[in-house]
């Protein structure tokens, strides 16, 4: 039988996805020796694709070639309207098959992708719009809506509107289609997306990243299913075989999104989207296309598999089910396994919009072997945890992930002071806390500033979460610190169950249980109950500045 580090080795010795060493950075870094040049040669390969599907929406079906002319008469109507290399383009809509037209259009013509995220209001778009400083806006008629007022202050060549629903301004959204690309010169190390972080401790900061970075996490994601394969004795697929397909719930534009969608395009996948996360319709979308993965944030997943387990639903077409852009709790990943009888892969990768997605990836039998773990560094990543001053910790002892290699980024756009404090000295400091286990494998504990510190006990939260979403009655789960005169903080949690089970003996009997695999002074000793969900940012994470002062506002 195959190892994993004996397919690792020989897959990149030679053959698509060989390695070699590149020291211009002064330290040496792992590149893919034919890895593709640009997103613009991303899509020209999926030319090769034809008439297969591509975008499902509704009742819509884009093929391959269809996409591909449609990408190239926008790059054109671009280029007319005065767009070139380097300048910045706005994209700013819901997962529309018209949101990958812009972007590949945009990739096509060397300008850079700056995505908007939708849920944004007015005041957060305005401070995208004025720090990137775009030269044309794709969007849609709900961002039209917003960013009207926005208009007299900005001097944009083209403003496209794609599904604008009555509402005025703009032009429409071009549908005219041209069989070949304008010429455009595309570069490894030229910008390729701005992405603005959630900006959860002050404003948006807008992490820029390059061709290179993109067309590393397509050959990261590309060699892990092979190595796949490979340890399980499976060949590669046939070309003009089975078509991959997947429901594909993160939003274009967090890195997560953005990465299923031209790695998607890049395998040739066709894609099934939506308008928003409603569980009913992805378990019928999955069965009516007979898709074959799933990709989406944890609490996505866990509806998708209450949902179809509730209904009845056939999901037997379903191999893959990829979780990540927030902690996976144990118990989901356990469940993947039973609810498809092992049939169906678990997948996870840390990583952040700072590294261009994954940089660590568990997938598998190694997963379901190791649910806590987020698994072994990529092929062209190195990672290292670290204390406060910079120096490694010994196995086993928990510090800072710092990340180098090809898929981190150059840094923030127009922050040099940020790029320096993440970036500074060629390693990004990521801010997430974890360790190394004896086998090799990466565990992430909690975010940095998250740490519960409780009369000299560090506390983590995701270790307090998984624990809690084990407990049967659990529907979701936050944990956060709450100031204590005694302890310094205490652990606060907020519980989603039933209705019927918003009560006193529920939280007794979670606590209670909590105690038999918990230390004391992990347990919460501040516990809501609710039936309400969770408040979450658009890319799944919990919202835990707005838990304390809507639960906890005595304590606190």
């Amino acid at each position: 039988m195959t190892t994993r580090q004996e397919a690792l080795a020989s897959l990149t010795a030679s053959g698509p996805f060989e390695l070699i060493e590149d020291l211009s950075a002064g330290y040496p870094v792992r590149l893919y020796r034919n890895a593709p040049a640009s997103l613009r040669d991303v899509l020209i390969a999926t030319r090769a694709q034809g008439e297969r599907p591509f975008l499902i929406y509704e009742d819509e079906v884009l093929s391959y070639e269809t996409h591909f002319r449609r990408v190239a008469g926008l790059a054109r109507r671009l280029q007319e309207a005065g767009v070139t290399k380097g300048d910045r383009v706005a994209i700013g809509m819901r997962n529309y098959p018209e949101w990958s037209i812009s972007f590949f259009a945009v990739q096509a013509i060397g300008a850079i992708a700056v995505a908007l995220n939708a849920w944004w209001t007015t005041a957060e778009l305005e401070f995208a719009l004025e720090d990137s400083a775009p030269a044309a806006l794709l969007i849609d008629g709900e961002r039209l809506e917003r960013l009207r007022p926005l208009f007299d202050r900005h001097a944009f060549r083209a403003v496209y509107v794609a599904r604008r629903g009555g509402v005025e301004g703009g032009e429409d959204f071009p549908t005219n289609e041209d069989p070949a690309l304008p010429d455009a010169l595309v570069e490894p190390h030229d910008l390729s997306t701005i992405l603005y972080t959630s900006g959860t401790t002050g404003k948006p900061k807008g992490a820029m990243a390059s061709h290179r970075n993109h067309a590393t996490n397509i050959m990261n994601s590309m060699l892990n299913g092979a190595v796949g394969r490979a340890v399980a004795g499976l060949p590669d697929p046939e070309p003009g075989g089975p078509q991959p397909g997947m429901l594909q719930t993160f939003p274009f534009f967090h890195i997560g999104g953005l990465s299923g969608l031209y790695g998607g395009a890049a395998g040739g996948v066709k894609m099934a989207l939506m308008y928003k996360w409603v569980p009913h319709e992805g378990v019928r979308l999955v069965e009516t296309h007979g898709l074959s993965s799933v990709a989406g944030v944890p609490i996505v997943v866990r509806q998708l598999l209450e949902t179809a387990q509730a209904s009845g639903a056939d999901l037997s077409t379903v191999i893959g089910v990829t979780s990540g852009g927030a902690p996976v709790p144990p118990d989901l990943i356990r469940r993947i396994g039973e609810q498809f009888q092992q049939r169906a892969s678990p997948g996870n990768g840390y990583g952040l919009t700072e590294t261009t997605s994954a940089v660590i990836i568990n997938s598998g039998p190694d997963y379901l072997a190791n649910p806590d773990s987020v698994g072994r560094p990529a092929a062209t990543a190195q990672i290292r945890v670290v204390d406060d001053s910079g120096n490694d910790v010994a196995e086993g002892a928990i510090g800072e992930i710092w990340v180098r290699g090809p898929n981190v980024i150059p840094g923030y756009w127009r922050n040099p002071e940020a790029t320096e404090a993440a970036f500074g000295g060629g390693w990004f400091r990521t801010g997430d806390l974890g360790y190394v286990d004896p086998a090799g494998l990466y565990h992430v504990v909690d975010r940095k500033k998250d740490v519960i510190i409780r009369g000299g006990e560090n506390v983590y939260c995701a270790e307090v979460e998984a624990a809690i979403l084990e407990q049967p009655e659990v529907m979701d789960a936050a944990v956060v610190g709450l100031p204590h005169d005694a302890y310094g903080e205490e652990v606060a949690a907020v519980v989603q169950v039933a209705p019927d089970l918003v009560d006193d003996a529920t939280a007794e009997a979670i606590l209670t249980r909590l105690g038999e695999t918990l230390a004391r002074f992990k347990i919460p000793t501040a516990l809501r109950l609710t039936d309400r969900e969770l408040p979450r940012t658009a890319t799944g994470k919990v919202l835990k500045r707005e838990l304390r002062p809507i639960y906890f506002a005595k304590e606190s």
